[in-house]
């Protein structure tokens, strides 16, 4: 009989608060669905067959962690929002004679309700939307599609046991915050505020220091690999500026329209204005909140979408011919035409088909770059900070005659001379030096050249010397070992070549050269030799299978997101709503109208909900310099490319959060005009 009462009380309560519950009775199936998906995804047996899957399929648990680890973060927020608003009938329960052990029962219904519903009705909608999400994941990896449908037990139960641990959580923390309440304090609890608090400066200060500091840092980053390690920390920068700005900054704001009396002192700004300074720090961590989560979804989107679409100039970028293949020189005595005829004819022999070769001999050196050059010694740089770190970098050594042939030239170079050509890099000294050796006079910086792929892929600043005497400019370091006792000079042989056939016959070349690669090589003294090679057909499913990854994780994690940020909104307004309903009611008893309640809810939805767009806005445009960075280590080169993009996904994300903000004002409006009960 108890257990039917307790269970009718949860089923009563959940019914009465429908219009707070059914936002997050949704949002817990969106994350289930979620899960249930990326699990589904994860383990399809499609993965371990098709070209690309073994990307997806590391990828795809990734996703999976964070959003177990959002969905814990922001279930918690959305239940205490709830149990917040429950604690006066909670505390009207306490005082009608229920001890905390009967509302803990009530609570347990509500909870078994709650997850009941959330877990069964997003694993229905998983199991419903999880075909089409493996149809989307294949189109993007530009696979053949299979329509068969099937259900995944084991993705269902991974998913119920996962939710399951998190709503439990949910409900040991709405017992625990009611046992330490006193039924007083609940009942009272609606009309217990916050203190106007008062416009705290100096936090505001701090706020803008530290993000003019995070900006400064996303613009002054030059390399890709400086951008790794200074990402995360401006990232962690952005998030604590911002929480700073709107809880500090927001209320410096409305002090500051209070003392406007031409502003303040107008009926549709003076009931908005007063309502904001009441509850500003809730309102301005909540604002803040919500610009993160868009600040999110707009660099994921814009970044993933990027990559995907300029998938094909990225490839083309690592491999600007069929097939590229570098083989290693021993040292430099070995670099000569005796060893450079020996390559090309076993490749001759192995790629018959091949044509518009690329072939060229050259020698790297790693370094740092200097204004007069690059120091090779590692003994003579003992010492690194960031701006060390970021002229580190490779010297791309080739001769006059072969820079003639790939580029159908006839420059000429005097002994003392060279041509350079930076890629990620500058450099503007009218000599060139490499240490312990002799200088050479930059007759020219050179605009264009052939950049193979293996130098395409470099995450360093490269420098490519031409000059027409290589072994007699490197004489003096030939002897240099690095702290592993290897030679700091990486002497090389390269050819990239265009195949004469189609796909498979690419790949049948690649697979010769691959089983044959013993016969082209000159072995060092150990015994050892080194070569890389690729092929772009072969290795195109690999760059679809992690950009399409990338792209489709986030797609999930931006849903995801979208809708946390507009279950804040939405709760937000609502709560304000229920707020601010008395102090309408008194407004319109010494004549506010409807019209003026209207106009009074538009100036506070515009003051306040559009600050997060326009503050995520700013955000997304100081991050792009440090994302192009980022981008760059996936061969990817087209900035217009990315800023039509970029420019794109925030106008349509304007576009919907418009439509929310239409929603929740009529929301709130609807509240506070008591159209509603």
């Amino acid at each position: 009989m108890k257990r039917n009462i307790y269970s009718k009380l949860a089923t009563e309560g959940i019914r009465k608060n429908k219009r707070l519950y059914l936002p997050y009775l949704l949002t817990g199936m969106v994350m289930v669905m979620m899960s249930y998906i990326i699990f589904f995804l994860s383990s399809t047996e499609m993965l371990e067959h098709m070209k690309g899957g073994g990307v997806l399929r590391t990828l795809l648990p990734v996703g999976s962690v964070v959003v177990a680890v959002f969905s814990l973060i922001f279930l918690f927020y959305s239940n205490s929002f709830l149990i917040r608003q429950r604690y006066k009938e909670f505390g009207l329960y306490n005082i009608l004679g229920m001890d905390k052990h009967n509302l803990g029962r009530i609570m347990l219904w509500e909870s078994v309700m709650t997850a009941g519903i959330s877990i069964t009705g997003g694993l229905v909608a998983g199991i419903a939307l999880s075909k089409l999400s493996e149809l989307c994941m294949l189109n993007l990896l530009l696979e053949s599609v299979d329509y068969s449908l099937r259900l995944d037990l084991t993705s269902a139960v991974k998913t119920t046991l996962l939710f399951g641990v998190i709503y439990f959580l949910l409900l040991l923390n709405s017992l625990i915050r009611v046992r330490r309440s006193n039924p007083l304090a609940l009942l009272q609890s609606s009309n217990v505020g916050e203190k106007p608090p008062k416009a705290n400066w100096l936090l505001a200060i701090l706020g803008i220091a530290v993000l003019t500091a995070a900006y400064y840092i996303a613009l002054s980053i030059q390399q890709p690999l400086t951008a790794i390690v200074w990402f995360m920390i401006a990232v962690v920068m952005v998030i604590v500026a911002t929480y700073l700005l709107f809880i500090a900054g927001s209320v410096a704001l409305c002090r500051f329209l209070q003392k406007r009396k031409s502003y303040y002192y107008q009926a549709r700004h003076f009931v908005s204005v007063s309502s904001m300074v009441y509850r500003m720090k809730r309102n301005g961590a909540g604002l803040a909140s919500i610009c993160v989560l868009i600040t999110i979804v707009l660099v994921m989107l814009s970044a993933t979408l990027s990559m995907y679409i300029g998938a094909e100039d990225s490839l083309m970028s690592r491999y600007p011919k069929d097939i590229t293949l570098r083989l290693s020189i021993p040292d430099i005595e070995h670099f000569n035409e005796e060893s450079f005829s020996h390559m090309r004819t076993g490749l001759n022999e192995l790629a018959p088909a091949k044509k518009e070769a690329a072939e060229y001999a050259g020698v790297d050196v790693a370094g740092l770059f200097t204004e007069e050059g690059i120091l090779v010694d590692q003994s003579s740089h003992n010492t690194f900070d960031l701006s060390t770190y970021e002229r580190i970098g490779y010297l791309h050594i080739i001769s006059l005659a072969d820079y003639n042939r790939i580029m159908g030239t006839n420059e000429t170079l005097a002994e003392d001379e060279c041509f350079l050509h930076c890629f990620r890099t500058e450099y503007t000294s009218d000599t060139f030096t490499i240490e312990n050796c002799k200088p050479l006079r930059v007759k020219a910086q050179l605009e264009d050249i052939y950049i193979s792929g293996y130098s395409a892929m470099q995450m360093v600043p490269t420098i490519t010397l031409v000059t027409t005497d290589i072994p007699a400019l490197l004489q003096p370091i030939s002897g240099l070992t690095n702290s592993l006792g290897y030679s700091i000079l990486e002497a090389f042989w390269s050819c990239d070549f265009n195949v004469d056939g189609n796909d498979e016959v690419q790949i049948q070349v690649y697979d010769n050269i691959r089983d044959g690669i013993n016969k082209l090589l000159i072995p060092h003294a150990d015994g050892s030799a080194s070569y890389a090679h690729g092929c772009r057909e072969a290795e195109r499913s690999t760059f679809y299978g992690l950009y399409a990854g990338l792209f489709f994780i986030g797609i999930l994690l931006s849903i995801v997101f979208l809708f946390a940020a507009v279950l804040i909104i939405y709760y937000k307004q609502i709560s304000e709503g229920f707020e601010d309903q008395k102090r309408f009611e008194v407004m319109q008893k010494v004549g506010m109208t409807r019209k003026d309640i209207r106009k009074s809810i538009n100036s506070q939805v515009l003051t306040v909900f559009f600050s997060p767009l326009l503050l995520a806005g700013l955000h997304l445009c100081f991050a792009f310099p440090i994302l192009w960075k980022l981008l760059q280590m996936f061969n990817f080169d087209n900035v217009r490319l990315m800023i039509i993009v970029t420019a794109a996904c925030f106008a349509v994300f304007a576009l919907a959060y418009a439509v929310v903000y239409k929603i929740t004002s009529n929301a709130y409006y609807a509240i506070v005009s008591s159209k509603q009960e």
